[in-house]
């Protein structure tokens, strides 16, 4: 593969995973619109695993918190973090369910078009403004309930269509919900956590059966640049966030629609 190709999907990856702008969509549109061939799952994997890295590194305080309290939450003791990871697992069981009930039908290759995700990110992007726009401002992440967590499941699940971006739909869900846009996008980002993981699980398991092979070095390029890049745009995003809104994403997501359906 070549290294402009490798660089350029692995900083797509990195960039756009934790934006809500669609990471699937855009890594979908560069073969797509370009001479580029498919990368194939192998890079996919690795990207992938850049991203889950820098998640994890930025924020490894609170995951340490989770995984001394999972004893608690195994005995059914309720705190502040055994709540948390109860809410974060019912926020990931409908992502999975549907994921397997796309796979099992082989629906999954006719969502990815452009047609698709034109819509789609036209579609949401309004609805993450609208959300934005009228939502309150007032509650934290220590505010969620169960019903919560659930409807924040539920919005992530509609993410497996592309261009929809999971973490615009959990964003947009938390903010209708009531959460500050910082509070929406750090619960985005920990729920990130166990659906990058079972997405590359699944897809790691794929790569197996296929005995799809890829250069150790374009791997470990890709997984080092996505890395970064995510860290980076993690740090920078939750400290402009409060400032700057939603709105440039919503343009940027209206435009690139709009360019899909049109221009190309």
């Amino acid at each position: 593969m070549p290294i402009d190709q490798i660089i350029l999907l692995a900083l797509i990856q990195g960039l756009t995973e934790f934006l809500p702008i669609s990471s699937s969509a855009h890594l979908i549109l560069l073969p797509l619109l370009t001479a580029y061939e498919d990368q194939g799952l192998a890079i996919d994997v690795a990207v992938h695993v850049g991203s889950l890295g820098a998640v994890v590194t930025y924020f490894h305080k609170e995951i340490l918190r989770l995984i001394r309290a999972l004893p608690d939450a195994l005995c059914f003791r309720t705190t502040a973090e055994t709540r948390l990871i109860l809410f974060l697992v019912i926020g990931t069981i409908p992502a999975v369910l549907f994921g397997l009930a796309l796979s099992a039908f082989e629906v999954t290759d006719l969502l990815r078009t452009k047609e698709v995700i034109a819509v789609t990110s036209i579609f949401f992007g309004i609805v993450l403004y609208l959300a934005d726009r009228l939502g309150a401002r007032l509650r934290e992440m220590e505010s969620l309930t169960m019903k919560d967590a659930v409807l924040i499941g539920l919005a992530q699940a509609i993410a497996l269509i592309p261009g929809t971006s999971r973490s615009g739909i959990t964003m947009t869900a938390g903010r209708a919900l009531g959460l500050t846009r910082v509070e929406a996008a750090r619960f985005s980002m920990l729920l990130s956590i166990p659906i990058i993981v079972a997405s590359g699980t699944l897809a790691t398991v794929d790569l197996m059966e296929e005995g799809a092979r890829s250069a150790f070095s374009e791997a470990l390029i890709a997984a080092g640049l996505s890395f970064a890049s995510a860290l980076a745009c993690i740090w920078i995003f939750l400290r402009v966030l409060d400032r700057i809104g939603f709105t440039p994403f919503v343009i940027y997501r209206v435009a690139l629609g709009i360019a899909l359906l049109t221009v190309f």
